[in-house]
């Protein structure tokens, strides 16, 4: 990571001012006041990785909120999440009427759509991790169900995803853009299923359909390849009726057989654009992700991305070699 603001470099007049600014940018515009009388200080880092925005905060004694009003605001990033996690210290934090004190170790997700209070006092440091608001709420439905809720660093998923976030976070800038992607879906995975670990421990029948959801859509994930994979299949796996399934699929917006059939040419896209799949021939890759037939991959392939599969496989190439030659 980069270290892109610190205090030390700053005359203390004009500390929390610089600070404001940026971190407003790496984040969402937010009223932010200081809770101490003693000079500001502050360090924030950050670095891309794959489609993560990560900022680190080293602060103390800071109150931020937003509010109607920010929420307004022309840069607020509505189509995102925002991801916090503990590294060292305390956070007091409030959103959607849950309350939580989250410690190292801890996971909580911020919408930026609703009004937060986050509270630091004393010495904390966080990472914060800007993620597409859609890359969440299609594995584990609305945000509604989720956001504010603190995810226990004991939890044994939460654990195995708060290390992966921090290594990524420190390792990312050397990866290329095609590993930085993988890995970003990994941590989405890791992400998710802390999240619903920490969903299935409360009781309203809203959030037993969304943890139902992110079974089921895990499932899909984890058998794309099997061409005999069927809503039926998906129901009977994690343990519902097709028709309650169905049900909680449509409650979506979604069609779960549409949804197979999404991921699997998601999942061929990947492939496709990976270097690492370049030697796979597409009647290969297509009976990876499920389908039997290359004329009827072909064609739904085209059908959702607009071109056939060697010409996305072509385009990506290009993408890459452009990159190399800009990257010098």
């Amino acid at each position: 990571m980069q270290t892109l603001f610190t205090t030390a470099d700053v005359r203390p007049e004009d500390r929390f001012l610089q600070w404001r600014e940026l971190c407003e940018d790496r984040l969402v515009p937010m009223v932010q006041s200081s809770s101490s009388d003693e000079p500001f200080q502050a360090v924030i880092e950050g670095t891309t990785v794959g489609s993560f925005v990560f900022t680190k905060f080293s602060l103390q004694n800071l109150r931020a909120s937003t509010t109607p009003q920010t929420i307004r605001h022309k840069n607020n990033k509505t189509d995102h999440l925002f991801l916090s996690v503990v590294l060292s210290g305390s956070v007091k934090a409030s959103q959607n009427d849950r309350s939580t004190i989250d410690r190292a170790g801890d996971l909580s997700v911020r919408d930026p759509n609703t009004p937060w209070t986050i509270e630091h006092e004393g010495y904390s440091e966080v990472l914060a991790i800007e993620i597409p608001r859609d890359r969440l709420e299609r594995v584990l439905g609305s945000s509604r169900h989720f956001v504010g809720l603190g995810v226990g660093g004991h939890l044994p998923v939460t654990t195995l995803a708060r290390s992966f976030l921090h290594n990524l976070s420190q390792v990312g800038e050397q990866l290329t853009p095609e590993s930085a992607e993988r890995m970003s879906a990994t941590a989405i995975d890791l992400v998710a299923a802390s999240i619903a670990e920490r969903m299935a421990l409360e009781v309203p029948g809203s959030l037993r359909s969304s943890l139902t959801m992110q079974k089921a859509k895990s499932y899909i994930d984890n058998n794309i390849g099997d061409t005999g994979l069927s809503p039926m299949q998906v129901s009977s796996a994690v343990g519902v009726s097709l028709r309650h399934l169905q049900v909680l699929f449509r409650e979506s917006g979604q069609n779960i057989a549409a949804w197979i059939w999404h991921r699997r040419l998601e999942n061929a896209a990947r492939r496709l654009a990976d270097p690492i799949s370049a030697h796979m021939m597409l009647q290969e890759i297509a009976y990876r992700c499920g389908f039997s037939d290359q004329a009827h991959f072909s064609r739904r392939f085209r059908s959702q991305f607009g071109m056939s599969p060697s010409e996305y496989r072509h385009e990506a190439l290009v993408r890459r070699a452009d990159a190399r030659a800009a990257s010098g």
